[in-house]
């Protein structure tokens, strides 16, 4: 279960909260953070946010800060569908390509190379896609109160 906090920004009546997520990039956690140029450019870009509405069993006031947990599987099934697919197409459209060459009798690599190409950016737009829908349908769960924070939070991080 992948694991991520975030703060409850409205509460209703009827069970529901929303919550705030500060979605984090993985720079800045090594040790090589200061001479690395992806550490860097990561740096220069604000934190994305994202807010879900999630069912709640118990209520929680604005500020209530809360573990949130999502499956892994759903995050490994869509790295999959966006990493694989492609590569799956670039194959697929490679062959095709030859041996549409073959029975065109035109230039067998240069055909390879556009259908294969062409067949890999085809598999990454509905690999993207699937995935865009798979983790949206895939909803973080509760996983703990960690009651409200002792200061306010800074606006901004020197991370």
């Amino acid at each position: 279960m992948m694991e991520q906090v975030g703060k409850v920004i409205k509460a209703d009546s009827d069970g529901w909260v929303t919550v705030e997520v500060e979605m984090k990039s993985a720079c800045s956690h090594c040790s090589q953070s200061e001479s690395c140029g992806t550490s860097a450019i990561s740096k220069a870009f604000s934190a994305r946010v994202q807010q879900f509405s999630l069912p709640a069993t118990q209520a929680y006031s604005p500020g209530t800060l809360l573990k949130l947990g999502l499956p892994e599987s759903v995050v490994l099934k869509a790295a999959a569908l966006v990493y694989l697919l492609p590569l799956l197409g670039l194959f697929i459209g490679g062959m095709v390509g030859s041996m549409l060459a073959t029975a065109l009798d035109i230039n067998a690599d240069a055909s390879s190379a556009i259908w294969g190409v062409l067949a890999a950016l085809a598999a990454w737009r509905l690999g993207k896609a699937r995935a865009v829908a798979m983790e949206h349908d895939a909803q973080p769960v509760i996983l703990a109160n960690l009651g409200t924070p002792l200061v306010s939070e800074p606006s901004h991080c020197q991370c």
